[in-house]
């Protein structure tokens, strides 16, 4: 049963001032490495990010938010040793923070976006996404963020809801082959088109989504403990506002009113999660020692180690993803009265 209520309320923005002191006080852990945020104009789209050895990722997920409309990017590395951190410096529409401090620590990075949002999001639609994140929407092949955020203003909505969709390669996921620079989506070319189930979260009143790829291969015995699928990644930003889990939760609890379980009067979109590319078996080996990405208990160390064992993530019930059309048309993302 939700919690509602005065008392529930109250503590809810107690909660949201607690985050946002802890947030202020986080800024110290970060050191500025390149600023160029004094390009940022009044009507700019950004795109915030904390990222640690993603240089494979990187050349294309900068490539894809350019043309989507991101117009100005803000990341924290956090300790990378593979180039990250130059590569980012030397891009033009890139301001690079850096830090060496427990990921975890920073509740997964928002922490440290938190500061960020805060500095530089005021009143900006801002994008808050990893780096194996990509956003797709209906239309967004003709129309791009600049029209999106502008139709979600029109209609004084200051949120957009997206499903994070799992993508895996037919046969064993360090079998397949990725160029950097490239579509990953064509190197994770699968899906699961239909476990996913949904409940209102008893705390946040946010819709709890749980199901794909990863509770059918790593979280059969435990469902509940399944990774959550939802997500708010584009925000129409205030100081006041802040992340509590990930993009997964946002206070206040009225930015959750981002899917139309009823109607069709949301747009919503998705999240291509390019987790699996054949890198995961080396970066879940990493998290196995640095522990940074869970709270370290059975559970999760568990789907990491399975991750370094080069499973097949591939049935009989995959679908090939084909684009967002295909996404609509089964349910996974909603066209509202966007088009």
């Amino acid at each position: 049963m939700p919690k509602t209520g005065l008392w529930h309320a109250y503590r809810l923005r107690w909660k949201r001032r607690r985050f946002l002191f802890r947030i202020w006080r986080k800024r110290k852990e970060l050191s500025l490495s390149t600023d160029r945020t004094a390009q940022i104009s009044p009507d700019a789209i950004l795109a915030f990010s904390t990222v640690r050895n993603e240089i494979v990722r990187l050349p294309h997920f900068l490539a894809y938010y350019r043309k989507l409309g991101i117009n100005h990017f803000l990341f924290v590395d956090n300790g990378s040793d593979d180039g990250t951190a130059a590569f980012l410096a030397e891009q033009p529409d890139v301001s690079l923070w850096t830090t060496t401090h427990s990921y975890r620590l920073s509740r997964f990075g928002m922490d440290w976006l938190g500061w960020l949002q805060w500095q530089y999001g005021n009143k900006h639609w801002c994008l808050t996404v990893d780096a194996d994140e990509l956003l797709t929407y209906p239309e967004c092949e003709n129309r791009d963020l600049r029209a999106l955020t502008s139709w979600l203003d029109e209609r004084g909505e200051a949120s957009f809801g997206a499903l994070l969709l799992e993508l895996y390669p037919k046969g064993p996921l360090q079998s397949a082959t990725y160029v950097p620079g490239d579509d990953p989506t064509k190197t994770l070319g699968w899906f699961d088109p239909d476990n996913y189930r949904n409940q209102v979260h008893p705390y946040y009143h946010n819709l709890w989504i749980q199901g794909g790829v990863r509770e059918r291969v790593f979280f059969a015995n435990e469902p509940a403990r399944a990774p959550t699928l939802n997500k708010t990644p584009l925000v129409r930003w205030s100081w006041r506002y802040v992340y509590v889990s990930s993009t997964h939760q946002i206070l206040p609890t009225r930015l959750h009113d981002v899917f139309d379980l009823e109607g069709d009067s949301k747009v919503s979109g998705a999240l291509l999660h390019t987790k699996f590319l054949p890198i995961v078996g080396a970066k879940s080996a990493e998290e196995l020692t640095r522990g940074q990405h869970f709270q370290n208990t059975a559970l999760y160390q568990d789907y990491h180690r399975r991750l370094t064992e080069n499973p097949d993530l591939w049935h009989e019930g995959s679908c090939r993803y084909e684009g967002p059309a295909q996404l609509v048309e089964l349910g996974l993302m909603s066209k509202g009265r966007w088009v």
